[in-house]
């Protein structure tokens, strides 16, 4: 799996040398290889609860998806292999038909409170709800309502993760929550020692 052997086409390499910036990149490229995903990208896929998918049309014109879910609804099959359930959604298929006529897709994962990107180049497939029970059953998400379409795979050719410049951080709800959870219990304990320091100079009165 060699990320910049795919990325960087003669086109970009001439942009790079014009630049000043191939030089090295040149001894990243000989250096990138990796075989598989590592527990880290593991890891970091099954914390998502949306990605960033592009796609390439018969039109010649690339097309960019959001695909979002409860987090973990990506699987990691196997450390060359990445899948979820497809719900239904506007009926419009741009992917899914997209990935009939040209499998090759782009992947971006993006954790905004860490400030971190993963990109990956894939070989997708479409695989029918029918055809695979076992699959579906790894791939569905747990305690989650939703109608299913159809199953994406993923063949993973290749990943490189991004500079954390220009992410800006953001949170959910959820993580909001999370991070202000020390601080609500400790207003609490202090709330109640408040409380009991009143009941406390009732008494004396």
């Amino acid at each position: 799996m060699n990320y910049a052997q795919l990325a960087f086409t003669d086109a970009v390499k001439n942009l790079q040398e014009k630049q000043g910036s191939r030089n090295g990149y040149d001894r990243m490229e000989k250096m990138s290889v990796v075989d598989g995903l590592t527990d880290n990208e593991i890891s970091f896929i099954q914390d998502r609860d949306s990605f960033y998918m592009a796609s390439f049309g018969e039109n010649e014109f690339p097309y960019i998806q959001h695909r979002g879910g409860p987090k973990g609804f990506v699987k990691v099959i196997d450390d060359k292999t990445i899948g979820f359930v497809d719900f239904a959604g506007n009926k419009q298929y741009i992917s899914a038909g997209n990935i009939v006529t040209n499998n090759n897709v782009a992947i971006i994962m993006v954790s905004y409170p860490h400030r971190a990107r993963l990109k990956l180049y894939a070989k997708a497939k479409i695989v029918d709800l029918e055809n695979d029970q076992k699959l579906y059953e790894l791939l569905k998400p747990e305690d989650y309502q939703f109608r299913p379409e159809r199953m994406m795979v993923f063949e993973i050719q290749a990943y490189d993760w991004n500079c954390p410049q220009y992410i800006t951080l953001r949170f959910t709800s959820e993580e909001i929550e999370e991070i202000l959870k020390p601080q609500k219990e400790y207003i609490l304990t202090l709330e109640n020692k408040v409380k009991m320091l009143e009941e406390k100079l009732k008494d004396q009165k």
